[in-house]
């Protein structure tokens, strides 16, 4: 598995600094050479020593604590050389995981991810989110967790940890959503504690385009290390990669493409703003645009965005038009982003990747106004992720926070 992505907040550690910490550094080492190998490689212990540059005694000592803590096992047999001697395989234990969760304003998804990065199993639970009150979405979040939960007992799993996303700013560290305007909370502390029987060996809570970034920088070449990931949902999200690091910038907020200014004089945005993209290119816009509903008379959304999807098939001029309307808004919010952040590599989630066929013409045409000089160079892509890319993101970012501090659960 390609190492997740981190914050650029947390990227610097300090170095060990006693015997304690240098162990503790050293369990990393061995356990990063062992996840680098994936599946197919079967390293043995003296192939971990060359590649962690660490004696064999040492690593023995330090493998015996990994298998102690249930993190790789050994399976097969390999030999050393053509005449070596047999020697056991090590990798990473299939039988533990860690659970992604989102909420999003028309549904609740939850999942399993393996220490390899592996989607084992997930569901997906449409939930109209955006009436209900936090402490009624957790509740229901919190029966489909325990679904997964069961599923992974029948299966021999043990969850490790789980990481949450959500479609607005949050405060990881005090679990609360500051602002997610189409879920209608403001400084929303989560009792995440009930998502979960026991407390897991790491909980997070993320930004849902920050973990579907997450999610999509496991599947970028590896040289391709900065990149901007655009979420369309009922609202407008955005994820920027730079360095292979999760940039947010000081207050979090780096990254909010939705509410970039396309109209000045526009509709007022639920952000509390005037103009901003997701009034031109967000799900209910889009819909409104193409006389296919607004607002709580309407058909359920999900309903609609079939109807939108029959009305672009057979060319309906209304439904056409107002997706043109989103892809030229998107193409110049783009051309903005791909200045501001020195980028050049764009990947669409969400109804934009769904959406792309019919998109990609505005789009690209507005990218060439705007942008003339970068426009040849950019790079538009769309996320094979779908509805997983958030849950996914938020599980591989508590993945890699534990190989990378595998002592949590040694000690």
């Amino acid at each position: 598995m390609r190492q997740p992505a981190t914050t650029s907040r947390a990227a610097a550690s300090s170095a060990p600094g006693n015997v304690g910490d240098v162990r503790k550094a050293n369990l990393a080492r061995v356990l990063s050479a062992i996840a680098a190998a994936g599946e197919d490689q079967r390293l043995s212990r003296a192939d971990v020593a060359q590649l962690s540059q660490l004696t064999k005694a040492s690593v023995s000592s330090l493998v015996a604590d990994l298998l102690a803590a249930g993190l790789v096992v050994e399976i097969g047999v390999h030999r050393d050389g053509e005449r070596g001697r047999p020697s056991v395989g090590l990798v990473l234990n299939p039988a533990r995981c860690v659970m992604g969760m989102e909420i999003n304003v028309d549904y609740i998804a939850a999942g399993l991810v393996d220490l390899s990065g592996k989607l084992l199993a997930h569901e997906i639970l449409p939930r109209a989110n955006h009436s209900s009150t936090a402490g009624e979405v957790l509740a229901a979040l919190g029966e489909l967790s325990q679904r997964l939960q069961a599923a992974a007992q029948a299966q021999g799993l043990m969850i490790l940890g789980a990481g949450l996303a959500v479609p607005g700013l949050v405060n990881e560290e005090h679990f609360t959503v500051l602002q997610a305007p189409n879920l209608g909370w403001i400084q929303q502390e989560l009792d995440v504690a009930a998502l979960l029987p026991e407390p897991p060996t790491r909980f997070r809570l993320f930004n849902e385009a920050n973990a579907s970034a997450l999610a999509q920088q496991q599947l970028m070449d590896a040289q391709e290390n900065d990149f901007l990931f655009v979420s369309g949902e009922v609202g407008i999200g955005g994820g920027v990669i730079i360095g292979a690091e999760l940039f947010v910038g000081t207050q979090g907020h780096a990254g909010e493409l939705g509410h970039v200014v396309i109209a000045p004089d526009g509709k007022i945005c639920s952000c509390g703003g005037r103009g901003c993209l997701e009034t031109i290119a967000g799900q209910e816009a889009i819909l409104a645009a193409a006389n296919l509903g607004a607002g709580a008379d309407s058909a359920p959304r999900q309903e609609r965005i079939s109807q939108l999807y029959q009305a672009l098939e057979t060319g309906t001029e209304t439904a056409v038009n107002a997706v043109a309307e989103a892809g030229k808004s998107l193409g110049i919010a783009v051309a903005s982003a791909l200045r501001l952040y020195n980028v050049s590599t764009v990947v669409f989630g969400g109804h934009f990747a769904a959406l792309e066929r019919w998109m990609r013409p505005a789009m690209e045409a507005s990218l060439q106004v705007h942008a003339p000089s970068i426009a040849e160079q950019a790079q538009l892509l769309c996320s094979p992720l779908g509805q997983t890319g958030a849950l996914v993101g938020a599980a591989r970012s508590v993945v890699g926070d534990l190989l990378e501090a595998p002592y949590r659960l040694v000690d």
